[in-house]
Protein backbone atom coordinates (compact mmCIF):
# COMPACT_ATOMS: atom_id res chain seq x y z
CA UNK A 1 0.00 0.00 0.00
CA UNK A 2 2.47 2.56 0.74
CA UNK A 3 4.54 1.55 -2.06
CA UNK A 4 1.56 2.77 -4.54
CA UNK A 5 0.89 5.76 -2.37
CA UNK A 6 4.84 6.55 -3.05
CA UNK A 7 4.70 5.92 -6.77
CA UNK A 8 1.47 8.34 -6.76
CA UNK A 9 2.71 10.66 -5.56
CA UNK A 10 6.31 10.53 -7.62
CA UNK A 11 5.16 13.10 -10.15
CA UNK A 12 4.78 15.67 -7.50
CA UNK A 13 8.08 15.19 -6.34
CA UNK A 14 10.38 15.53 -9.34
CA UNK A 15 11.04 19.14 -9.83
CA UNK A 16 10.56 19.17 -13.70
CA UNK A 17 7.08 17.71 -13.30
CA UNK A 18 6.23 20.73 -10.65
CA UNK A 19 7.70 23.25 -13.42
CA UNK A 20 5.24 21.65 -15.89
CA UNK A 21 2.17 21.85 -13.08
CA UNK A 22 2.73 25.48 -12.41
CA UNK A 23 3.75 26.62 -15.49
CA UNK A 24 0.76 24.80 -17.45
CA UNK A 25 -1.42 26.37 -14.52
CA UNK A 26 -0.25 29.88 -15.03
CA UNK A 27 -1.16 29.36 -18.84
CA UNK A 28 -4.48 27.94 -18.16
CA UNK A 29 -6.19 30.98 -16.24
CA UNK A 30 -5.82 33.68 -18.54
CA UNK A 31 -6.58 31.53 -21.45
CA UNK A 32 -9.86 29.69 -19.96
CA UNK A 33 -10.93 33.26 -19.27
CA UNK A 34 -10.06 34.57 -22.84
CA UNK A 35 -12.08 31.42 -24.41
CA UNK A 36 -15.34 32.90 -22.88
CA UNK A 37 -15.24 35.99 -25.27
CA UNK A 38 -13.67 34.36 -27.62
CA UNK A 39 -16.54 31.80 -27.97
CA UNK A 40 -19.39 34.32 -27.60
CA UNK A 41 -17.98 36.85 -30.02
CA UNK A 42 -17.40 34.10 -32.68
CA UNK A 43 -13.63 34.21 -32.80
CA UNK A 44 -12.62 30.63 -31.67
CA UNK A 45 -11.10 30.15 -35.33
CA UNK A 46 -8.85 33.93 -34.02
CA UNK A 47 -7.43 31.94 -31.93
CA UNK A 48 -6.29 29.57 -34.23
CA UNK A 49 -4.74 32.15 -36.30
CA UNK A 50 -2.98 33.62 -34.00
CA UNK A 51 -1.51 30.63 -32.47
CA UNK A 52 -0.03 29.42 -36.15
CA UNK A 53 0.65 32.75 -36.96
CA UNK A 54 3.46 33.15 -34.14
CA UNK A 55 5.92 30.51 -36.16
CA UNK A 56 7.76 33.10 -38.59
CA UNK A 57 7.90 35.69 -35.70
CA UNK A 58 9.91 33.53 -33.75
CA UNK A 59 12.05 31.97 -36.24
CA UNK A 60 12.60 35.79 -37.53
CA UNK A 61 13.33 36.41 -33.95
CA UNK A 62 15.83 33.92 -34.23
CA UNK A 63 17.72 35.47 -37.23
CA UNK A 64 17.90 38.69 -35.51
CA UNK A 65 19.11 37.34 -32.16
CA UNK A 66 15.67 38.46 -30.35
CA UNK A 67 14.06 37.07 -27.38
CA UNK A 68 11.16 34.34 -28.81
CA UNK A 69 8.90 35.86 -26.96
CA UNK A 70 9.27 39.61 -29.04
CA UNK A 71 9.02 37.52 -32.57
CA UNK A 72 6.06 35.90 -31.64
CA UNK A 73 4.01 38.59 -29.76
CA UNK A 74 4.49 40.81 -32.87
CA UNK A 75 3.58 37.96 -35.40
CA UNK A 76 0.31 37.24 -33.24
CA UNK A 77 -0.78 40.77 -33.31
CA UNK A 78 0.26 41.57 -36.49
CA UNK A 79 -2.04 38.70 -37.83
CA UNK A 80 -4.87 39.82 -35.50
CA UNK A 81 -4.41 43.38 -37.05
CA UNK A 82 -4.57 42.33 -40.46
CA UNK A 83 -7.40 39.79 -39.74
CA UNK A 84 -9.53 42.46 -38.72
CA UNK A 85 -8.27 44.78 -41.36
CA UNK A 86 -9.23 42.82 -44.53
CA UNK A 87 -12.27 41.81 -42.62
CA UNK A 88 -13.47 45.60 -42.34
CA UNK A 89 -12.19 46.32 -45.91
CA UNK A 90 -13.63 43.59 -48.10
CA UNK A 91 -16.35 41.52 -48.68
CA UNK A 92 -14.88 38.39 -47.66
CA UNK A 93 -16.18 36.73 -44.64
CA UNK A 94 -14.29 36.78 -41.09
CA UNK A 95 -13.78 32.93 -41.40
CA UNK A 96 -12.62 32.97 -44.39
CA UNK A 97 -10.23 35.75 -43.74
CA UNK A 98 -8.93 34.27 -40.68
CA UNK A 99 -8.46 30.81 -42.72
CA UNK A 100 -5.93 32.34 -45.65
CA UNK A 101 -4.17 34.77 -42.96
CA UNK A 102 -3.47 31.96 -40.50
CA UNK A 103 -2.29 28.95 -43.00
CA UNK A 104 -0.57 31.90 -44.95
CA UNK A 105 1.65 33.13 -41.76
CA UNK A 106 2.05 28.84 -40.67
CA UNK A 107 3.17 28.64 -44.10
CA UNK A 108 5.77 31.31 -44.49
CA UNK A 109 7.13 30.54 -40.98
CA UNK A 110 7.62 26.35 -42.16
CA UNK A 111 9.41 27.92 -45.43
CA UNK A 112 11.69 30.08 -42.85
CA UNK A 113 12.22 27.46 -40.76
CA UNK A 114 13.35 25.15 -43.44
CA UNK A 115 15.60 27.28 -44.89
CA UNK A 116 17.06 28.80 -41.24
CA UNK A 117 17.05 25.76 -39.32
CA UNK A 118 17.25 27.01 -35.97
CA UNK A 119 18.37 25.53 -32.98
CA UNK A 120 15.03 25.55 -31.75
CA UNK A 121 13.15 22.18 -32.42
CA UNK A 122 9.67 22.38 -34.06
CA UNK A 123 7.94 20.11 -31.99
CA UNK A 124 8.52 22.13 -29.35
CA UNK A 125 6.99 25.14 -31.29
CA UNK A 126 3.80 22.62 -31.96
CA UNK A 127 3.55 20.48 -28.67
CA UNK A 128 5.42 22.96 -26.31
CA UNK A 129 7.87 21.75 -23.55
CA UNK A 130 6.61 22.04 -20.33
CA UNK A 131 8.58 19.21 -18.98
CA UNK A 132 11.78 21.40 -20.25
CA UNK A 133 10.90 24.29 -18.70
CA UNK A 134 13.49 26.75 -16.79
CA UNK A 135 12.55 28.81 -14.05
CA UNK A 136 13.23 32.67 -16.37
CA UNK A 137 10.68 30.57 -18.15
CA UNK A 138 7.76 30.20 -14.45
CA UNK A 139 9.37 34.22 -14.64
CA UNK A 140 8.07 35.57 -18.15
CA UNK A 141 4.86 33.15 -18.08
CA UNK A 142 3.61 34.18 -14.50
CA UNK A 143 3.98 37.97 -15.58
CA UNK A 144 2.21 37.31 -19.15
CA UNK A 145 -0.25 35.70 -16.93
CA UNK A 146 -0.80 38.33 -14.38
CA UNK A 147 -1.48 41.56 -17.32
CA UNK A 148 -3.86 39.13 -19.47
CA UNK A 149 -5.68 38.35 -16.09
CA UNK A 150 -5.38 41.55 -14.72
CA UNK A 151 -6.95 43.16 -18.07
CA UNK A 152 -9.50 40.91 -18.58
CA UNK A 153 -11.12 41.34 -14.97
CA UNK A 154 -10.73 44.99 -14.52
CA UNK A 155 -12.60 44.82 -18.13
CA UNK A 156 -14.85 42.00 -17.91
CA UNK A 157 -18.02 43.68 -18.06
CA UNK A 158 -16.74 46.35 -20.65
CA UNK A 159 -15.69 43.26 -22.79
CA UNK A 160 -18.84 41.36 -22.58
CA UNK A 161 -21.30 43.99 -24.00
CA UNK A 162 -18.60 44.46 -26.74
CA UNK A 163 -19.23 41.06 -27.21
CA UNK A 164 -22.70 40.85 -27.32
CA UNK A 165 -23.39 44.06 -29.27
CA UNK A 166 -20.88 46.58 -30.79
CA UNK A 167 -23.36 48.82 -31.94
CA UNK A 168 -24.53 49.31 -28.13
CA UNK A 169 -21.45 49.44 -26.69
CA UNK A 170 -20.57 52.32 -28.83
CA UNK A 171 -23.90 53.81 -28.13
CA UNK A 172 -22.92 53.71 -24.36
CA UNK A 173 -20.25 55.47 -24.65
CA UNK A 174 -17.72 52.58 -24.51
CA UNK A 175 -14.08 52.42 -26.05
CA UNK A 176 -14.80 50.39 -28.43
CA UNK A 177 -11.63 50.32 -30.53
CA UNK A 178 -9.77 50.21 -27.27
CA UNK A 179 -11.60 46.96 -26.18
CA UNK A 180 -11.18 45.03 -29.57
CA UNK A 181 -7.87 45.60 -30.35
CA UNK A 182 -7.07 45.16 -26.72
CA UNK A 183 -8.16 41.76 -26.58
CA UNK A 184 -6.30 41.07 -29.70
CA UNK A 185 -3.61 42.29 -28.14
CA UNK A 186 -3.68 40.31 -25.15
CA UNK A 187 -4.96 37.58 -27.34
CA UNK A 188 -1.17 37.53 -29.31
CA UNK A 189 0.23 38.00 -25.57
CA UNK A 190 -1.56 35.10 -23.91
CA UNK A 191 -0.47 32.89 -26.76
CA UNK A 192 3.14 33.71 -26.72
CA UNK A 193 3.11 33.15 -22.68
CA UNK A 194 1.68 29.57 -23.48
CA UNK A 195 4.20 28.65 -26.66
CA UNK A 196 7.29 27.35 -24.65
CA UNK A 197 5.01 25.92 -22.49
CA UNK A 198 2.26 24.18 -24.53
CA UNK A 199 2.89 25.01 -27.69
CA UNK A 200 0.34 25.90 -30.82
CA UNK A 201 -1.82 22.89 -30.73
CA UNK A 202 -2.65 23.00 -26.69
CA UNK A 203 -2.83 26.79 -27.69
CA UNK A 204 -5.69 26.55 -30.05
CA UNK A 205 -7.68 23.67 -27.68
CA UNK A 206 -7.59 25.92 -24.75
CA UNK A 207 -8.58 29.33 -26.54
CA UNK A 208 -11.82 27.28 -27.54
CA UNK A 209 -12.43 24.62 -25.49
CA UNK A 210 -12.97 25.61 -22.08
CA UNK A 211 -15.48 28.31 -23.17
CA UNK A 212 -17.35 26.29 -25.28
CA UNK A 213 -17.57 23.25 -22.31
CA UNK A 214 -18.65 26.26 -20.02
CA UNK A 215 -21.20 27.83 -22.50
CA UNK A 216 -23.02 24.31 -22.45
CA UNK A 217 -23.54 23.97 -19.02
CA UNK A 218 -23.79 27.16 -17.51
CA UNK A 219 -26.71 29.99 -18.03
CA UNK A 220 -24.73 32.95 -16.53
CA UNK A 221 -21.45 34.91 -17.96
CA UNK A 222 -19.76 35.28 -14.39
CA UNK A 223 -20.66 31.48 -13.38
CA UNK A 224 -19.20 30.66 -17.30
CA UNK A 225 -16.18 32.05 -16.87
CA UNK A 226 -15.09 30.22 -13.64
CA UNK A 227 -16.28 27.13 -14.87
CA UNK A 228 -13.82 27.86 -17.97
CA UNK A 229 -11.10 28.18 -15.03
CA UNK A 230 -11.98 25.00 -13.02
CA UNK A 231 -12.34 23.03 -16.95
CA UNK A 232 -8.70 24.58 -18.12
CA UNK A 233 -6.90 23.82 -14.45
CA UNK A 234 -8.72 20.50 -14.08
CA UNK A 235 -8.10 19.09 -17.24
CA UNK A 236 -4.77 20.49 -17.47
CA UNK A 237 -3.60 18.90 -14.00
CA UNK A 238 -4.89 15.51 -14.53
CA UNK A 239 -3.38 15.57 -18.41
CA UNK A 240 0.00 16.21 -17.44
CA UNK A 241 -0.48 13.43 -13.90
CA UNK A 242 -1.78 11.27 -15.82
CA UNK A 243 0.54 11.68 -19.16
CA UNK A 244 3.39 10.69 -16.76
CA UNK A 245 2.35 6.96 -15.94
CA UNK A 246 0.88 6.62 -19.54
CA UNK A 247 4.41 7.41 -20.85
CA UNK A 248 2.80 9.96 -23.45
CA UNK A 249 3.30 13.99 -24.60
CA UNK A 250 1.36 15.90 -21.97
CA UNK A 251 -0.02 18.50 -24.49
CA UNK A 252 -1.72 16.01 -26.32
CA UNK A 253 -3.08 14.34 -23.24
CA UNK A 254 -4.77 17.81 -21.92
CA UNK A 255 -6.21 18.14 -25.40
CA UNK A 256 -7.57 14.35 -25.42
CA UNK A 257 -9.31 15.37 -22.08
CA UNK A 258 -10.44 18.42 -22.92
CA UNK A 259 -12.47 16.46 -25.52
CA UNK A 260 -14.06 14.26 -23.44
CA UNK A 261 -14.93 16.72 -21.29
CA UNK A 262 -16.83 18.82 -24.10
CA UNK A 263 -18.19 15.18 -25.19
CA UNK A 264 -19.48 14.42 -22.12
CA UNK A 265 -21.06 18.47 -21.61
CA UNK A 266 -22.80 17.96 -25.07
CA UNK A 267 -24.49 14.93 -23.74
CA UNK A 268 -25.71 16.06 -20.34
CA UNK A 269 -26.67 19.53 -22.50
CA UNK A 270 -28.85 17.40 -24.60
CA UNK A 271 -30.21 15.29 -21.28
CA UNK A 272 -31.25 18.62 -19.52
CA UNK A 273 -33.02 20.15 -22.92
CA UNK A 274 -34.91 16.87 -23.48
CA UNK A 275 -36.41 16.70 -19.50
CA UNK A 276 -36.89 20.20 -19.80
CA UNK A 277 -39.26 20.03 -23.14
CA UNK A 278 -40.69 16.48 -21.57
CA UNK A 279 -41.60 18.66 -18.40
CA UNK A 280 -43.16 21.41 -20.95
CA UNK A 281 -45.43 18.77 -22.62
CA UNK A 282 -46.60 17.42 -19.49
CA UNK A 283 -47.20 20.85 -17.79
CA UNK A 284 -51.25 21.29 -17.67
CA UNK A 285 -52.62 23.96 -20.23
CA UNK A 286 -53.48 27.66 -18.98
CA UNK A 287 -56.94 28.08 -19.57
CA UNK A 288 -58.05 31.33 -21.46
CA UNK A 289 -61.84 30.73 -20.74
CA UNK A 290 -63.85 33.26 -18.48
Amino acid sequence: MSETLEMALLPFQLAFMQNAFVVTLLVAVPMALLSCYLVLKGWSLMGDAVSHAVLPGVVVAYIVGLPFAAGAFVAGLFCALAAGYLKDNSRVKEDTVLGIVFSGMFGFGLVLYVKVQPDIHLDHILFGDMLGIAVADLVETGIIALVSTGFILILRKDLLVHAFDRQHACAIGLPVKLLHYGLLAVLSLVVVGALKAVGIILSVAMLVAPGAIAALVTRRFTTMLATAVAVATGTSFTGIYLSFFLDSAPAPTIVVLMTIVFAAAFVWQGIQLRRAGIAAEEAPAVSTGS
